[in-house]
C-alpha cells in the first residue's frame, strides 16, 4: 500500500490526500512530461502529457469560476470518451462543482429533464449532432445559462448568444489564470472528503433516472481498498470505450489511473473498439459481458470458417488452455506431459488468439455491471486471458466485491473488498455497508431512506449467498424473481447467462412470473446470426426476416435444447420467441451497458409472450 489511512475525523488518506482532484494534482506534479492519455487524430495515435492534463483543466476551471459556477453547482457533460471530457470532469471537480455526465444516446428530452433535475448552469456538447439536442429542447431548460461545444467542426458559421466553444472556453480560462494565478489552486485546497464529487445517473428502469452523489471519501475508499485486488502500477495501459458518465468507467479510467500515473487510450468510437484493442494491446481491460461475449463469438466464427484439420488442432489446443485453467482454478499444476502439450497449443494456436483479440499484454482484464457466464470466463483463462468478475452498483460508487486474479473463485464475484461489509438477509438480499456507500439521490431524501436499511446497510435488490471463502454469488435480481404457477421460486439469471454463451445470442430474458411454465424472448447477435445464414444461403432481406427464417430458429431451438439439459425440469425452457428488432443503445429496452431491460421487453413484446401460452 502507498499510503492508506483513516484519519480520526473518518477522512481517508492515499499518498498523503484526502480528495481525488488533491491526488491529481500531486501526480500531475510528480509525473510532469509523463505521458497521460492517449487519443487518435486523423488516423494517428498522439500521446497528451500530465502537464497538459493539469493545465487544461486549470484553464477551465478558471473560465468555470469566471462565468459564476459555484461550489455544489452542476456541470452537465454530453460527449464520447475523449481526454477533453476528463480534462472537465476533473476541473470542474476541482473548484468544487460537481460534474455529472449525459449519455449520447439519450434524446433531447433526457438530456432536458437531466439538465433541470440537476440544476446545471452549464452543458458541454460534443459536436454538432448533440448541439442539435440542446438546440430542440433548449426552451425546457430554463436554469442553463451556457452551451459550450467542443468541436467546430459543421459549425464554422454558427452564431448563437448561448453557446460558445471549447477554444474560447480556454481563451477565457488563460485571461483568468493571468489576473487570479492562485485562485484555482486556492478552491482545489478548500475541497472536502465529503463533497460530492460525481453525480451519476442510475438507468431509470423503475422510474425517471436518478442522481446518486458519490463522494471524494468514497472515491479514496474505493482507491485504498481496492489496490490489494485491483493493482495498477505507472507502467500500466488500458483503453477506455464505455461511458465516461458511468460509475464502472469512471473508476477504471479516471480515478485508478491518477491513483498510479497509469496511461488511458481513448477508443475512437464504440465501432472501433476490436481495433484498437489491437493497436494498444493494453494491461488492463475492463468491459462489461456483452463485449467479452462479442469476443468469444469472433473467435468461435473464426473457427467455424477453418478447415477441418484447423478446426481440430483449435479444439486440441482449447482443450489444453482450459485443462490448465482447470488445474490453477483448482489450485494445482500440469503434470509435465500435459504442461508440454500446453506450450505447444499456446505456441500454435492460444497466442494467436489473444494477438487478434489485442490481448498479448493483457496483465487483468475485469467484467462487471451484468452478470457473465462462468464458462465464458473459463474460456478466456483457456487462452490466457485473466478475467475476474465483479459485483458493484452506482450506490456503493462501483465496486463492492471484486475476484482476485490470482485467486479467482468463478461463479462468484468475489470478497468483499476491504473495510466493505457484505451480508444477506433472511429473504436473500444482498446488503452492503461500508465506506463506499454514496451519500444519497440528488434531492430526492424519499428514495435515499428506501435504500437503505434502518441500520445503515444498502440495500442492493439483488439475491445472493456467500459461500465458505467469503465469496459472494449473485443468484439474481429480487424484483425478477419468477414464481410459477405451481409455487416454484426461479431466479432467471442463471439461465439467460448460460444462453448467452452461444455465439448466437446476444441476449435472453425468461418468462414465467404466476405461469405453468417458463418461455424466453431471444435477442439473436445479428453479426453471427447473418453469418450463419450466409454460410448455409438462407435467404433474408432485413433483420426481421432473419429472425424469422426457419433455419435460425431451429439454430436457436438447438441452443435452447442444451441449455435445458443442464437445468431441472421446473427451470426449462417450454418455448421461445425471437425479438425481430434490432435493439440499440438508443432503445428503451437496453441500458447503456447493453442489458435487456426485464420491464420495458415483457411489455414492448406482450403479444410475443401471449403466443407462448
Amino acid at each position: 500500500m502507498l499510503d492508506g489511512v483513516t484519519t480520526p475525523d473518518g477522512s481517508i488518506l492515499f499518498d498523503g490526500c484526502d480528495t481525488i482532484v488533491k491526488l491529481w494534482a500531486k501526480r500531475c506534479k510528480e509525473k510532469a512530461g509523463h505521458t497521460a492519455h492517449r487519443e487518435k487524430e486523423y488516423g494517428i495515435w498522439q500521446s497528451y502529457s500530465w502537464t497538459d492534463f493539469y493545465e487544461h483543466a486549470r484553464w477551465i476551471g478558471q473560465a468555470f469560476m469566471e462565468m459564476g459556477l459555484r461550489h455544489g453547482e452542476c456541470v452537465q457533460i454530453l460527449s464520447e470518451d475523449r481526454r477533453e471530457w476528463i480534462y472537465i470532469d476533473l476541473a470542474v471537480a476541482s473548484i468544487g462543482a460537481i460534474p455529472t455526465g449525459v449519455y449520447t444516446t439519450d434524446s433531447a428530452d433526457q438530456l432536458a429533464y437531466l439538465v433541470n433535475d440537476s440544476q446545471a448552469k452549464f452543458l458541454i456538447i460534443e459536436n454538432d449532432e448533440q448541439l442539435d439536442k440542446f438546440l430542440e429542447a433548449r426552451d425546457k431548460m430554463p436554469g442553463l445559462q451556457k452551451a459550450i461545444v467542443l468541436e467546430r467542426e459543421g459549425l464554422r458559421d454558427f452564431h448563437d448568444e448561448q453557446v460558445m466553444f471549447y477554444d474560447e472556453l480556454l481563451l477565457m480560462g488563460r485571461k483568468a489564470q493571468e489576473k487570479h494565478p492562485n485562485r484555482f489552486e486556492q478552491a482545489l485546497e478548500q475541497v472536502q472528503p465529503e463533497d460530492t464529487r460525481m453525480l451519476v445517473y442510475t438507468s431509470g428502469t423503475t422510474g425517471p433516472p436518478k442522481g446518486a452523489m458519490i463522494t471524494h471519501r468514497n472515491m479514496m475508499f474505493q482507491l485504498v481498498s481496492a489496490e490489494t485486488l485491483l493493482d495498477v502500477s505507472s507502467e500500466d495501459e488500458q483503453l477506455c470505450f464505455l461511458p465516461l458518465c458511468h460509475v464502472l468507467e469512471r473508476i477504471f479510467s479516471v480515478e485508478q489511473p491518477i491513483r498510479a500515473g497509469a496511461v488511458v487510450n481513448f477508443a475512437e468510437s464504440p465501432e472501433t473498439v476490436f481495433d484498437n484493442l489491437r493497436e494498444v494491446a493494453p494491461t488492463l481491460f475492463t468491459a462489461v459481458p456483452r463485449l467479452w461475449e462479442k469476443m468469444y463469438s469472433r473467435i468461435m466464427i473464426m473457427r467455424s470458417e477453418a478447415t477441418p484439420m484447423g478446426r481440430v488442432v483449435f479444439d486440441w489446443a482449447i482443450k489444453q488452455g482450459l485443462k490448465k485453467a482447470a488445474a490453477k482454478e483448482n489450485g494445482k499444476s500440469l503434470d509435465p506431459i500435459s504442461g508440454l502439450s500446453h506450450a505447444l497449443a499456446d505456441w500454435l494456436v492460444l497466442s494467436n488468439i489473444r494477438s487478434m483479440l489485442g490481448m498479448t499484454r493483457i496483465r487483468r482484464g475485469t467484467t462487471g455491471a451484468a452478470p457473465i457466464s462462468p464458462d465464458l470466463l473459463r474460456w478466456f483463462a483457456g487462452i490466457g486471458v485473466p478475467l475476474s468478475e465483479g459485483f458493484g452498483m452506482t450506490e456503493t460508487a462501483g465496486v463492492a466485491t471484486v475476484n482476485d486474479p490470482r485467486n479467482n473463485r468463478i461463479g462468484t464475484v468475489g470478497p468483499a473488498l476491504p473495510g466493505c461489509e457484505v451480508k444477506i438477509a433472511e429473504d436473500g438480499e444482498i446488503l452492503i455497508k461500508g465506506g463506499n456507500i454514496f451519500k444519497g439521490y440528488w434531492n430526492r431524501p424519499e428514495k435515499t431512506a428506501e435504500t437503505m436499511s434502518p441500520d445503515g446497510y444498502l440495500l442492493t435488490g439483488d439475491i445472493g449467498e456467500i459461500d465458505d471463502n467469503g465469496c459472494l454469488r449473485i443468484t439474481g435480481r429480487k424484483k425478477d424473481i419468477i414464481i410459477t404457477a405451481g409455487g416454484k421460486n426461479i431466479t432467471p439469471a442463471e439461465i439467460e447467462s448460460k444462453l448467452k454463451f452461444s455465439p448466437y445470442i446476444s441476449d435472453a430474458v425468461v418468462i414465467g412470473d404466476k405461469r405453468k411454465y417458463l418461455t424466453c424472448l431471444i435477442m439473436i447477435d445479428q453479426e453471427n446470426v447473418e453469418k450463419f445464414a450466409q454460410d448455409k444461403q438462407i435467404p433474408f432481406s432485413d433483420f426481421a426476416s432473419l429472425a424469422h427464417a426457419k433455419e435460425v430458429v431451429n439454430l436457436i431451438r438447438e441452443v435452447v435444447t442444451e441449455t435445458n439439459a443442464e437445468f431441472a425440469r421446473v427451470e426449462q425452457i417450454k418455448d421461445f420467441r425471437l425479438i425481430d428488432v434490432l435493439l440499440t443503445a438508443e432503445d428503451e429496452e437496453l441500458t447503456p451497458t447493453m442489458k435487456l431491460k426485464r420491464g420495458f421487453v415483457e411489455k414492448r413484446h406482450k403479444a410475443l409472450i401471449d403466443q407462448m401460452y
